[in-house]
């Protein structure tokens, strides 16, 4: 039996958008301990505060602000704190009312157990050291037993000396990959460098990287077939943006390339020729570095360009 691959893996990206009125005015907020909500239509307090009324659809600029203290309408307990989350130790995740507000705000509650955290428990805001106008400003909550509730809201404009225009929220998703037998055997193949497929029983076409089914007919497939090494291009783009962490300058090109005996095209950089000789119909080989389980990039052949009828079906 082939050894199951796995491999750790990461998603990472930073999703920048700017704030408008309201969230900037929530956000600039936090930052001078200052909780804002806004009233909806039906005279209800919104916090966080929203643009748009949830009932109405029509557009809130109301601005009210609460109290910093409130009260857990629901709870969870968490055991075992992950990366980027709000405390280090083990906290319950609170839904609360806050003195004003008419909704819940969601945050981290600090607590030494889960016995000691309820549901109408009186809880308050325990803001960071330093803040900078997100909601990472408010660092937890923590119990306040006995502090009175605040129903008093005052309106507020929303104005504060150097408002927060825009934030920076860092994506992440870690995860384990496990290719499956037929990705697998693919990637076995390439540490010999070999590239190999998979035929589809029914209809005979032969798919790199294999899925372990034909997309077409689906059924299962099982016949490996080497193909390459050599291809041919069949679209590509030119990429002008430098990834994070990928050492390649820019501008080069990345291309879709349907290698020999394949009828599905998989995609590669292209080197060894300047960006703007690459062309559809190239023909190109891979080019490997020691120890690499893949192709480094793929270069010219030498050979005439392949007549666009032998590939078009493969754009």
């Amino acid at each position: 039996m082939s050894e199951v691959l796995t491999a750790p893996l990461v998603v990472e990206f930073p999703f920048t958008r700017s704030l408008g009125p309201v969230q900037g005015a929530f956000l600039t907020g936090l930052r001078e301990r200052t909780v804002l909500g806004i009233r909806a239509r039906d005279g209800r307090v919104v916090v966080p505060p929203v643009e748009y009324d949830p009932v109405t659809a029509d557009e809130l600029r109301d601005l009210v602000e609460v109290a910093p203290t409130g009260t857990v309408t629901t709870w969870a307990w968490n055991p075992s704190p992950r990366r980027g989350q709000p405390l280090t130790t083990p906290f319950a995740w609170v839904l609360v009312r806050l003195d004003g507000a008419d909704t819940a705000l969601l945050h981290a509650l600090d607590a030494p157990a889960p016995e000691a955290v309820r549901t109408g428990m009186r809880v308050r805001i325990r803001w960071a050291v330093e803040r900078t106008g997100a909601i990472t400003d408010i660092a937890c909550f923590e119990p306040a037993e006995g502090a009175a509730a605040e129903h008093h809201v005052t309106s507020h404009s929303g104005e504060f000396a150097d408002p927060v225009t825009g934030i920076t929220a860092p994506a992440r998703l870690d995860y384990t990959y496990a290719p499956g037998g037929a990705q697998s055997r693919y990637i076995q193949a390439l540490a010999e460098r070999k590239t190999v497929g998979e035929r589809c029983p029914a209809c005979r076409k032969v798919y790199v990287p294999p899925r372990g089914a034909c997309p077409t007919c689906g059924v299962a497939t099982g016949e490996q077939v080497e193909v390459g090494p050599r291809g041919t291009v069949t679209t590509f783009c030119i990429v002008n943006i430098k990834a994070r962490n990928l050492d390649i300058e820019v501008p080069y090109v990345y291309a879709h390339i349907a290698l020999d005996g394949a009828d599905l095209a998989l995609h590669a950089r292209i080197g060894g020729i300047p960006y703007g000789q690459v062309r559809m119909g190239l023909r190109v080989e891979p080019v490997w570095t020691e120890g690499a389980r893949f192709p480094d990039h793929y270069r010219p052949t030498g050979e005439p360009d392949a007549d666009y009828d032998s590939y078009k079906e493969l754009i």
